[in-house]
């Protein structure tokens, strides 16, 4: 069994949006040489998310919208952690609902998906650098 540990940097020069980040998992897998075994994405970062669905704009346009009703920014009076004097409660919200991380399976060497499943970052307080975690385990 072998073990490898990569960290993936962003910087998402907007509050939020959504990065297909699967090509540089398929690369970091590739310089480990493992054909069996797992891998998992983690933002490092409680107001960021990795999840898995599908690469259409008009899916991340649905997200961006919906989840802007579900926990909006404004006003930002409207949440207690914003008395800190931080102004990204809305953020910790929207990570919780989009997920801290993905497993996925490593078969004859790729990334083991679904039809059309991709890997993607979310970013919902951006403006700086934040780093996703990948683990990656097998043979």
């Amino acid at each position: 069994m072998q073990s490898f540990r990569k960290e993936l940097w962003l910087e998402i020069s907007s509050r939020s949006g959504f990065v297909n980040i699967t090509p540089k998992i398929e690369l970091f897998l590739k310089e480990t040489g493992i054909t069996e075994g797992l891998v998992l994405v983690n933002a490092m970062h409680i107001t960021a998310s990795v999840f898995i669905n599908d690469d259409e704009p008009g899916l991340h346009y649905d997200y961006e919208n919906w989840l802007e009703k579900v926990a909006p920014h404004q006003p930002i009076k409207h949440y207690r952690h914003n008395d800190t004097g931080e102004d990204n409660a809305d953020a910790h919200l929207k990570r919780q609902i989009m997920g801290r991380e993905v497993v996925v399976a490593i078969t004859e060497g790729r990334l083991d998906f679904g039809p059309w499943e991709q890997i993607f970052y979310g970013e919902f307080d951006g403006h700086r650098k934040k780093r996703v975690l990948v683990k990656i385990i097998g043979q």
